[in-house]
């Protein structure tokens, strides 16, 4: 796991129901005071690193439920110091956090809505410039990772050096079980290009129901996230927003003690041997791969030649319709995913017409050096 600075130790260090990890729990919406206390009280018997709740709710549609604005603040922190934990709460305007700030929040965070939009991160960014604060960063709706490191990047050069990322998952076209798709490799690419960034997945949202809670907060143990942020409501069936993805703390406790941190490497004798041996004909297999696919855009250039000469378009609809019925059957046969070798085709042949085009472009460009050459002579 990576190292984690000053304010987030003191975080991961609470961490007693998952140990090692940052666990930040609490409701959907902060909705009385009664109810913050509650389910305080009864997240600090778990040993959560912090308490979490929503004071304003930029729900989808009006009418619903909104949050009950800054009056919730007051109780939000009470209730942390009855827990004895530090709070979280989400901003979305600088208002929001001068409110925050007034109130003594630990931690804040800027939701998926907000991330989106680069204005909004700058005008929060501006407005935290010189605090000490941690800020917690939620992936954008959109499945775009500049998004995301740009809103990482805004925060940095106004001089937040306290930075987390929440994966809560993407809005997407496709059709799945999850309100929000995981898409783990957005992620995995923001741990690649930013390694010294904690990371914790949210699988409330991606979820959308209890039930897929616990797999994708596995899931997030398995690729070595830093911790989780969980919805938790003392009654989730009452709850004002979000009923269907928040889970008791008896739920809670349960979920926490079924999952299974993984290391990143091990020193076993059997493990080192096996895998290293696994992992170099992996590289050959990769290497092989590389290979096949510059041979494929060799014969690629070679038809963009024929199809230049002939008129004939880059785009062949029938042919690619063909090409993905066959690719996705054979892969079936080796038991891959249709989705999976589905999405690879669809790469290789976007590159396929990119070569293509790239080929016309030069040739083309070439034709117009000759013609303009002629014409000076």
């Amino acid at each position: 796991m990576i190292a984690i600075d000053g304010g987030l130790r003191r975080l991961q260090g609470r961490g007693a129901c998952l140990k090692g990890k940052i666990v930040v729990a609490g409701p959907c919406s902060v909705e009385s005071e009664a109810q913050m206390m509650e389910i305080a009280l009864r997240l600090g018997k778990l040993g959560i690193s912090a308490l979490r709740g929503g004071i304003w709710k930029p729900r989808t549609r009006p009418g619903s439920f909104q949050g009950v604005g800054e009056l919730g603040l007051p109780w939000l922190k009470a209730a942390g110091k009855a827990a004895k934990v530090p709070v979280a709460c989400e901003v979305a305007q600088p208002s929001h956090v001068d409110a925050c700030l007034e109130n003594g929040i630990d931690v804040l965070w800027l939701g998926a809505r907000t991330t989106v939009n680069p204005f909004s991160v700058q005008a929060l960014a501006d407005r935290l410039r010189g605090v000490d604060v941690t800020v917690m960063v939620k992936n954008p709706i959109n499945p775009d990772i500049e998004l995301w490191i740009g809103a990482i990047e805004r925060l940095r050069r106004a001089g937040v050096t306290r930075i987390v990322g929440i994966h809560r998952g993407f809005s997407t076209a496709r059709q799945t079980v999850y309100r929000n798709e995981p898409i783990w490799r957005i992620p995995m690419e923001l741990r690649r290009r930013m390694p010294e960034i904690p990371l914790l997945c949210d699988p409330s949202h991606m979820a959308g129901s209890i039930e897929l809670i616990r797999p994708l907060a596995q899931e997030a143990m398995d690729h070595l996230y830093d911790g989780l942020m969980i919805e938790v409501h003392p009654h989730p069936a009452k709850a004002l927003s979000d009923c269907d993805q928040q889970v008791t703390p008896a739920r809670l406790r349960s979920l926490l003690a079924s999952l299974k941190p993984k290391k990143e490497i091990t020193n076993e004798p059997e493990y080192v041997s096996r895998v290293f041996g696994l992992r170099k004909e992996i590289d050959g297999l990769d290497r092989q791969l590389v290979d096949c696919l510059a041979r494929r855009m060799e014969i690629v250039r070679e038809i963009s030649h024929y199809k230049r000469k002939h008129g004939v378009s880059t785009f062949q609809p029938r042919r690619w319709r063909a090409i993905l019925k066959d690719r996705v059957r054979h892969g079936v046969t080796h038991e891959l995913d249709p989705y999976f070798v589905h999405h690879l085709f669809e790469y290789i042949h976007e590159e396929a017409i990119r070569w293509q085009e790239q080929e016309t472009g030069t040739a083309a460009s070439k034709s117009a050096r000759r013609k303009s050459g002629s014409r000076v002579r």
